[in-house]
């Protein structure tokens, strides 16, 4: 489990394929989970955890063009 002193602590990274002001950033947290966040709101309450299995898939699907639109 990750606490959200551990997210606020996470050294959290922007994307270099981000611009606009629409951008997430990315953490990876002591316990080998990712953080993701909006930029535009760091303190924010809206964070999402994932484990190592579902990061690998979902960047996975990334690099094969799953959510391009």
């Amino acid at each position: 489990m990750t606490t959200p002193v551990e997210q606020d602590e996470a050294d959290y990274k922007i994307s270099s394929f981000s611009g606009g002001g629409n951008c997430v950033e990315v953490a990876r947290l002591p316990n080998g989970r990712f953080a993701v966040r909006d930029s535009k709101d760091p303190s924010g309450s809206v964070r999402l955890v994932f484990g190592l299995a579902e990061w690998t898939a979902f960047v996975s699907g990334v690099k094969a063009g799953e959510f391009d639109a």
